[in-house]
């Protein structure tokens, strides 16, 4: 019986160098920029508050030039796909919730939201049974908990709704 080999279909890797550089390319410009508003250059007592940003931006600057280069009119372009449908779901499976969770954080705080992050990325990515899932996740965050909130006395953000406030932290 003969397998069919599927083909990996999706944007070519040297798509994805080029528009990276790019991003980067206007995130250094950006920073040379208000770097020079701000002042960068040498001051009477020392480097201006621009000076050592404007740098970065131009080391970030040309570099970008450089990978923009290579992708694009490069000997060597990297034709191979980036990334096909299977890689991208497992991407997904886990940046998604991610969102959600940093959005949850500024509604329950980050205690509650990463006890359920953990109890959910254990129930459904782990296949954990729901109880040591739910228990993990619960002692996970009550030793953190302790270590900022008690020891530390770093209070960590508890988010709109403060679900956490009968503690009296």
């Amino acid at each position: 019986m003969e397998h069919e080999e599927t083909a990996r279909t999706g944007i070519a890797t040297w798509v994805v160098e080029a528009v990276v550089a790019a991003v980067l390319l206007v995130v250094g410009i950006v920073v040379i920029v208000e770097s020079r508003r701000l002042g960068a250059g040498w001051t009477s007592d020392g480097p201006g508050s621009g000076y050592f940003p404007f740098y970065i931006g131009l080391i970030i600057t040309i570099s970008s030039l450089g990978i923009l280069y290579q992708s694009v009119l490069g000997k060597e372009r990297n034709t191979e796909v980036f990334v096909d449908r299977v890689q991208l779901g497992r991407v997904m499976s886990v940046l998604l919730p991610a969102i959600v969770y940093v959005g949850a954080i500024s509604l329950v705080g980050i205690y509650v939201a990463s006890a359920i992050y953990i109890a959910l990325f254990m129930i459904v990515l782990g296949k954990y049974s729901w109880i040591k899932s739910v228990l993990a996740a619960v002692l996970i965050n009550v030793v953190f908990f302790c270590m900022f909130e008690v020891w530390f006395k770093v209070p960590l953000y508890k988010g709109a709704f403060d679900p956490l406030a009968f503690l009296g932290y």
